[in-house]
């Protein structure tokens, strides 16, 4: 992780660097992901959540060590070097087991943190901020400390080099996959200064009482929330003329950043602001499925231009039959008439139609349509009826390394998500 470490160093010397935080299971989100790192020759943060991966399997169905292998078979499939990736896990403590008692849920936390750092991930997210059965949603300073510290000595004894482990904390996190619930336009306020520096106070104590004073000092990213996020419907926009107040919190701090959670959907001007205040780290996931998303259901509504058989809602029909079968992804998240929920089912940008994707049937019809375009390329006129400007010259690019044209447009989309996330501020040393 040392990548990622001298990123931060530079970052609080001034130079506004970030780096993106990949959360996604998705192939293709990770193999455009992967190569927009390449092009621009930077090192590519990936994480996966606990709720996603874990030592069950998650809801992809993968452990740690088997999350690692299908990041780096990817890598291989598209001839990016795997030494290119950073593994991080996100969101790692009680969060999934919460409603079961504390001491059965931390117990599997324990075992989780575990299999993360024995599987080869790196960067350590340690959140133990929401309550488990029979505590409140969100505990306090000193109770999510107690338990981050007491993973961090889990942690420690599983590595083999405890020195390669870095280590997020803090308290002020939005849910695993971001996106709040509730509705309507409302701001989202900033943490306090003095509750980051509580935060860190608290985290600093509890690890040096365990005796872990070297894992403290490889602490290198706090969670705070920089005043943004997103709903089901709206995004809430970061302000950049707001002031600066959490910046001080880090003057006598050296080592230490932000990171930000659900920094999906911004302007891209937001995120050399961010890099500016000392965000190093970006998490992005939702955006870029969404931005999948899209691009598929382009493709599919292209499609009876190129086959007269199709109709071009074959795909968004079979996602639509898939949601309402089981719609235990999306109702607790989403809310409103059966018009708004059938939107919201598609297009909504906490995007929870990301976890259809892997079912066999959906997998079978995306690979139908792809047969059904065909392997020559339409005229760049038809295209422009379905793809941006941007998104065609980028997938133009990309035909060098994929010769697949229906691929590249499909990476292309996501990339153009990712791409200002790479910004630096004007004068930084990127």
């Amino acid at each position: 992780m040392k990548e990622l470490r001298d990123l931060i160093a530079r970052n609080r010397a001034g130079s506004g660097e970030a780096m993106p935080s990949v959360c996604s299971a998705h192939p293709d989100v990770i193999a455009a992901s992967v190569l927009l790192a390449r092009e621009m020759r930077v090192p590519l943060l990936i994480e996966a959540t606990s709720n996603q991966v874990n030592q069950f399997g998650g809801y992809t169905g993968m452990r740690p060590a088997d999350f690692i292998r299908f990041v780096r078979a990817i890598c291989a499939d598209v001839g990016a070097p795997e030494q290119l990736v950073l593994f991080g896990g996100d969101h790692l403590g009680p969060q999934v087991w919460r409603s079961q008692p504390a001491d059965v849920a931390m117990g599997h936390a324990r075992d989780l943190v575990a299999a993360y750092v024995r599987a080869g991930f790196t960067k350590i997210h340690l959140d133990c901020s929401e309550g488990c059965a029979g505590e409140p949603p969100q505990v306090s300073d000193e109770v999510s400390a107690a338990r981050a510290a007491e993973l961090a000595g889990i942690c420690e004894a599983a590595a083999e080099d405890p020195s390669t482990l870095s280590y997020i904390y803090g308290t002020e996190v939005p849910p695993p996959g971001g996106a709040r619930a509730e509705e309507g336009g409302q701001g989202i306020a900033p943490t306090k200064p003095e509750s980051a520096r509580a935060t860190i106070d608290a985290h600093r104590r509890h690890f040096e009482a365990l005796g872990l004073g070297d894992a403290w000092q490889r602490a290198i990213g706090l969670v705070v929330q920089p005043g943004l996020e997103f709903a089901p419907d709206h995004v809430h926009r970061f302000d950049p003329a707001m002031p600066d107040d959490l910046s001080p919190v880090l003057q006598d701090i050296p080592g230490l950043s932000f990171e930000a959670h659900s920094t999906d959907y911004q302007a891209p001007a937001v995120y050399p602001e961010l890099g500016r205040r000392h965000f190093a780290v970006l998490k992005v996931g939702p955006a870029l499925t969404h931005a999948y998303r899209q691009a598929i259901y382009a493709l599919d509504a292209l499609s009876p231009w190129m086959d007269a058989t199709a109709t071009g809602s074959e795909v968004s029909d079979l996602m639509e039959g898939l949601m309402r079968a089981d719609p235990s992804n999306w109702s607790k998240h989403y809310s409103g008439s059966d018009a708004q929920l059938r939107l919201l089912r598609h297009f909504s940008y906490a995007d929870r139609i990301r976890y259809y994707w892997n079912e066999p049937a959906a997998a079978e019809q995306v690979g139908r349509l792809m047969a059904r375009l065909g392997e020559t390329r339409p005229p760049v006129m038809v295209l422009e009826q379905f793809f941006a400007p941007a998104t065609l010259a980028r997938a133009g690019r990309l035909e060098t390394v994929v010769p697949d044209w229906r691929k590249t447009l499909v990476y292309a989309q996501i990339q153009e998500v990712l791409a200002p996330y790479y910004a630096s501020p004007a004068g930084s040393t990127r």
